[in-house]
């Protein structure tokens, strides 16, 4: 790997001073083959991590959209001229690239979570070096099959996959090389601190897209059926294994019964579990045993402790990997599944009384990445709106992902923001030139 980093550091010098034009146009081409190829695409993400191959579709249009975003604001990286004190100087502001980036994605989204960072990396003019998930390593591959026939110069965009096994010592080297002069990372909050505390050695710019706990809040004036819908889509998606899943429902004491049952009506009549490949699935496998063990060990906590199981709570009778999504209520704050991020087909809805309660249990958790709620109070909106301590808020919106928003979190939810006009900031450096003698 250091010497991989040496040759990717060469190329970075001519990265740098390619054209805006010619950074633009490459990126487009890329964009324009993801798009020829996002049938493909999508079969290898179905059959890599076992999401339904229309979700996957989804996913490949998502992770397109960034490559042809960042095509356009590699354009509009501007700097700055400011007046000055004295007459006989002038000061410029620079905006340049840090140089080498190195990208650690998560196998929830393997071709998404690559774009978004390495296109906002390409159109500032750095270089990357992306270490894919070991439970994923195809989409970032293809993805590079594709940037070369975009003509996207040799060392611009690397991939280093590697086995779990030797995960650790290929995120030390890039965290540690003096060569990275960036590390953008997406996974757990755990990870995410062992990376950064190993970034420090070098004084690193570091981005963090970390774990989320994400409230979703139905207050007695929400219009239930829309909010059940949102639940649905914001819970479900990907078997509930993203970062910006609800992790745990708040509703109002006056329509909690009304939605619990709307809730579990829905999920039995329009989930469906199994294969990726079929067309009727809308719940595939999660990802491993693992993830299996922490669904029920948090179902099997929070029923200890009281709470009950209105809908699925068990694996799936296709086995493996599968299992049944579920639907908990009576669930309290003491309960681990409350506390603890799930990343998976379980829904706990907690019943509480006023506004002030809501709020403050929703901001009771360390992190803070998304957070949805339903209300047709406009007040309401705004105070809730305002006091949630997250990075991105869904009002009357399950389903709040787009490439012209800046995605990321707070607390210890992450650093910076991914997307949107703000996202190339991040592969930027702020260079003051003053212009003296005149």
């Amino acid at each position: 790997a250091p010497g991989a980093l040496r040759a990717v550091g060469a190329v970075g010098s001519a990265a740098r001073a390619s054209a805006l034009q010619e950074r633009s146009a490459l990126l487009r081409r890329w964009y324009e083959l993801v798009m020829e190829s996002q049938d493909e695409l999508a079969r290898i993400i179905t059959a890599e991590n076992g999401k339904p191959l229309k979700e996957a579709q989804g996913e490949v249009l998502y992770s397109a959209s960034f490559l042809e975003w960042f095509a356009e604001e590699a354009r509009r990286v501007y700097g700055d001229i400011i007046p000055a004190s004295g007459k006989d100087r002038r000061i410029l502001v620079l905006k340049q690239p840090v140089g080498v980036a190195a990208v650690i994605t998560p196998w929830n989204f393997p071709s998404a979570m690559i774009t978004r960072k390495v296109g906002a990396a390409l159109a500032a003019g750095c270089t990357v070096v992306v270490k894919p998930a070991e439970d994923t390593p195809l989409s970032a591959l293809a993805l590079g099959e594709l940037a070369n026939q975009a003509g996207i110069p040799a060392g611009v965009y690397n991939v280093v996959p590697c086995s779990r096994q030797q995960a650790p010592a290929v995120g030390e080297v890039l965290c540690t090389d003096p060569l990275v002069a960036k590390i953008s990372f997406t996974g757990s909050t755990a990870t995410g601190k062992i990376l950064l505390k190993l970034a420090a050695g070098t004084v690193k710019r570091v981005s963090m897209e970390l774990g989320g706990h994400a409230p979703f809040i139905v207050f007695d004036s929400a219009n239930v059926d829309r909010a059940v819908a949102g639940a649905l889509a914001s819970k479900y998606r990907n078997s509930g294994q993203t970062c910006v899943c609800t992790n745990r429902f708040l509703v109002q004491k006056g329509i909690y019964d009304k939605f619990v049952e709307k809730f579990a009506k829905a999920i039995e009549r329009e989930l469906h579990v199994g294969n990726g490949f079929d067309a009727k699935t809308t719940q595939g496998p999660l990802i491993n045993e693992k993830a299996v063990e922490k669904v029920e060990r948090h179902i099997s906590d929070a029923v200890s402790q009281g709470a009950s199981i209105v809908t699925g709570g068990k694996r799936h009778s296709l086995g493996k990997n599968f299992f049944e999504p579920t639907l908990l209520s009576n669930v309290t704050t003491k309960m681990l599944c409350t506390q603890e991020e799930t990343f998976g087909p379980l829904a706990p809805v907690i019943k509480f009384e006023t506004e002030e309660e809501a709020v403050a249990i929703a901001n009771a958790a360390n992190v803070g990445l998304a957070g949805y709620f339903y209300s047709e109070d406009p007040a309401q909106i705004w105070r809730v709106a305002e006091q949630l301590e997250v990075g991105m808020v869904g009002v009357n919106e399950g389903i709040i992902s787009s490439v012209e928003s800046p995605f990321g979190g707070v607390k210890e939810s992450g650093l910076g923001r991914e997307g949107s006009k703000y996202g190339i900031d991040e592969y930027l450096e702020i260079k003051y030139v003053c212009f003296g003698g005149l």
